[in-house]
């Protein structure tokens, strides 16, 4: 019986590993498409929109399955997914995506496994040893030199939206993960994009561009990637993996990110693969590995 229920917990994990893959692999085209969006829409249009688009997506899917509305108890919970996932991680990426190219800021966002843990600690109760403490501090330092030697010698604006944005998305990941224990995965991103629309909804309006077929097509096709996949069916994957194999867990799976975003940028914006990128990239990622491993 033991073994019986060690094997399902070791498949239902490994299920887990396999959808916090997909949202990874859909996360990762995320700046350089921001980046390619913001290169002719406002920055507002493209973090926020994204999440009214998604909306209306949300709102059709929630109408033909039926879904009942969650208890108001829930509300503040959803609202800390709206600030860290909705708003907060796409709009900070957005302004930082104006000034910094896609390969820079996948390489900042390298600490997005660490943040998901740490809120994981905080909001989903789990537990973490001395060792991750020390090599959460040995990861940050890298990210921090790594935008001291590329930049002019200080910290940008780009920088600090960047850190901003993975504060919040780590914060976001933890706490939707904690709802989809409730609700279930793809209910905790619409029923959050929902709550979300009438707040955004008049912001986006007014920093809609004045003429659509100014845009180019691929600038449009970017924006429709960050809003359908980034910030609609990639959660669906991505709360499913982190509720089938934990928070920290599945986290690391975000390990791959940095090298798969330097990759895309590369070939969809011919940003140059430097030696010092991917040696900082490489070293961030080995940080979050040995302080998940401990």
């Amino acid at each position: 019986m033991n073994q019986y229920l060690q094997s399902q917990k070791e498949l239902k994990e490994l299920i887990g590993f396999g959808f916090g893959f997909l949202g990874v692999l859909i996360f990762s085209l995320t700046l350089p498409a921001t980046r390619l969006a913001v290169s002719e829409l406002d920055p507002a249009f493209v973090g926020l929109g994204r999440a009214v688009v998604a909306a209306f997506l949300s709102l059709i899917l929630l109408v033909i399955t039926r879904q009942t509305i969650p208890p108001w108890r829930f509300l503040p919970r959803f609202i800390v997914v709206v600030a860290g996932v909705v708003i907060g991680f796409p709009l900070l990426s957005a302004l930082a995506m104006r000034d910094a190219p896609a390969s820079y800021g996948a390489v900042i966002t390298g600490l997005l496994p660490l943040a998901t843990a740490l809120c994981g600690v905080w909001r989903g109760g789990e537990k973490l040893s001395l060792y991750f403490w020390i090599f959460a501090l040995i990861g940050s330092g890298l990210v921090i030199s790594f935008a001291l030697l590329s930049g002019t010698g200080s910290i940008s604006f780009a920088d600090l939206a960047l850190l901003g944005a993975v504060a919040a998305a780590g914060l976001g990941y933890a706490e939707g993960a904690v709802l989809a224990r409730t609700f279930g995965a793809w209910q905790v991103i619409c029923w959050s994009l929902i709550l979300s629309m009438p707040v955004l909804l008049p912001v986006v309006l007014q920093h809609t561009p004045a003429a659509f077929s100014s845009i180019s097509i691929s600038a449009w096709l970017a924006f429709f990637y960050v809003s359908i996949f980034s910030m609609f069916l990639g959660f669906f994957a991505w709360y499913q993996g982190l509720y089938l194999g934990g928070i920290a867990r599945v986290g690391q799976v975000q390990l791959i990110q940095p090298f798969l975003t330097i990759l895309a940028s590369s070939v969809l914006l011919g940003e140059p693969l430097t030696i010092t990128t991917l040696g900082f990239a490489a070293g961030v990622v080995i940080c979050v590995a040995l302080g998940k491993r401990a």
